[in-house]
């Protein structure tokens, strides 16, 4: 399986296999997907008004996210496909309730949190793009695979810039624990199927 460097535990044979049964459904959720991680870098912006390299590095990037929205969003028309609203999984919130309250910790949190969502989403598309039997979908999940990379490690600059090395992999090491707890479990139902849903390899 493949192995993401700032992943506390790989995704699962299982993940993998529920993922490529239900292509269409995991199309739609990463549409959604990309359209969240634009708002969460725009989010950030707003946020921090003041800070204007913050501003300069994040622009770009929701601009990248909304592309890949749209890229996705394409695949899914030509194929007759309806984006529909989909309930979300427990991961995001799972995550975004480790981030603390006062600043600067709550700064410092939304970036590693952002990262570790991008660096989860890296690690499954680079399992589609080797495993999937939809030529397609491997080469879309392949084109992606070196922006997803290049966005966790711009949230990671982010906050060692801010915060240090030391603190930054500290707290990066505590989170990365915490997201590989919300994805622990087995599937219940197949449309609860998610680029995010549960299916990690523990011990691996």
């Amino acid at each position: 399986m493949a192995r993401v460097k700032w992943l506390a535990a790989p995704s699962s044979h299982a993940w993998l296999e529920q993922a490529i049964a239900q292509p269409e459904l995991l199309l739609i959720d990463h549409a959604h997907c990309e359209r969240k991680a634009a708002g969460v870098a725009l989010q950030l912006m707003f946020r921090y008004p003041a800070d204007e390299q913050l501003g300069a590095v994040l622009s770009p990037l929701a601009r990248e996210e909304l592309e890949h929205f749209e890229q996705v969003l394409q695949l899914l028309q030509r194929r007759g496909i309806a984006l529909r609203p989909l309930p979300a999984p427990a991961y995001g919130s799972a995550l975004t309730a480790q981030v603390r309250k006062g600043e600067p910790e709550r700064m410092l949190d939304s970036f590693l949190v952002a990262g570790l969502i991008e660096a989860r989403s890296h690690e499954r598309m680079a399992l589609l793009a080797a495993h999937s039997p939809d030529a397609e979908l491997r080469a879309l999940y392949g084109e992606l695979l070196a922006s997803e990379a290049r966005h966790f490690g711009l949230y990671w600059l982010l906050a060692e810039e801010r915060f240090g090395r030391q603190v930054t992999m500290q707290r990066l090491e505590q989170l990365a624990l915490a997201e590989t707890q919300a994805l622990i479990g087995d599937l219940t139902e197949p449309q609860l199927l998610r680029m995010h849903s549960v299916g990690v390899e523990l011990g691996s």
